[in-house]
């Protein structure tokens, strides 16, 4: 695979899979001004490894030289797409540019019909009451371990954005000491979270709770994260358009939760933002039927924060 030029810096997760994928993976970088010395970078590549993928990521736009040449590699084996149509078909995501020179990825994020509205609700009656039923041994000892190690309440209640931007209380285990310092990012090793606590949060047992608050209605079994109302008012600051991921409700589980580690600062939230959007334009029910199993497989790997 040839990734040419340097719009988007694919992080580690990602050159991980490109390499997996393709077997190598090679990073040109793109100049109007010398064609020729690309286009040998390029002949190299496929004599060397055989035929090509190739992503344009560039934020110039490719020359009729370029188009012409890529298009007689088309012919020959190879292929070559565009950044965005690479990141929905291949990352699961929509790209976001910095600059907002490019508004396309909001096309087609809206919020759900009636009919994908009953549909979703079927998952959360299902997914909820099933999840219930199977775990409620689990939350009830998790009361008891969280009584033990640290006093105060079992649950912990906050303010999160719900649709169309209201705020709605969420519930969770409390995984955090009380009256711990004020810091609206988790890190690693955060001193405020207790032993039990740092478990329920590693295999999301603390997120089950939750389940009352999607049966209630204030949340989907499946959606964008329910973020806390005083990061969403920093995040719109920031990011243009985040409003837009709260056309549907927040869910317990999804697809930015279960292809990107936890969150600690901006750029990981436009990266998980990247995920809500294309969850939202590409939504089915199916869909929501794999994020299900993503999840299974991460609480069982261990691998939620």
């Amino acid at each position: 695979m040839i990734i040419l030029g340097k719009k988007y810096l694919f992080n580690e997760m990602e050159l991980v899979f490109m390499q997996k994928k393709s077997g190598n993976l090679s990073w040109l970088s793109f100049s109007q001004s010398d064609f020729a010395t690309l286009k040998k970078s390029i002949d190299e590549i496929i004599a060397k490894y055989g035929p090509q993928h190739i992503v344009l990521n560039s934020r110039q736009n490719p020359t009729n030289e370029l188009l012409t040449y890529l298009t007689h590699l088309e012919l020959e084996g190879n292929s070559f797409i565009t950044t965005e149509h690479f990141m929905e078909s291949e990352l699961n995501k929509c790209y976001i540019p910095e600059d907002n020179s490019d508004l396309n990825y909001l096309q087609n994020i809206s919020s759900y019909t009636p009919f994908q509205y009953f549909q979703k609700r079927i998952i959360d009656y299902i997914g909820s009451i099933g999840l219930l039923l199977v775990a409620w041994p689990v939350m009830l000892y998790t009361a008891y371990r969280i009584k033990k190690e640290s006093p105060g309440p079992v649950f912990f209640r906050q303010s999160r954005i719900g649709i169309h931007g209201k705020p709605f209380q969420c519930i969770k285990f409390r995984s955090m000491h009380v009256n711990g310092h004020h810091d609206p990012y988790t890190r690693e090793n955060d001193p405020r979270i207790f032993d039990y606590g740092a478990f329920i949060r590693r295999t999301r047992i603390d997120e089950l709770p939750q389940i009352f608050n999607v049966l209630k209605g204030d949340m989907h079994f499946i959606g964008p994260r329910a973020e806390w109302d005083i990061l969403v008012e920093e995040y719109e600051k920031e990011i243009p358009f985040y409003q837009k991921r709260h056309l549907v409700r927040p869910g317990i589980t999804g697809n930015a939760q279960v292809n990107y580690p936890y969150g600690q600062n901006l750029d990981d939230t436009r990266q998980k933002l990247m995920y809500d959007f294309y969850y939202i334009k590409h939504w089915s029910f199916w869909s929501d039927i794999e994020i299900i199993y993503k999840t299974i497989h991460t609480v069982l790997e261990k691998k939620g924060l």
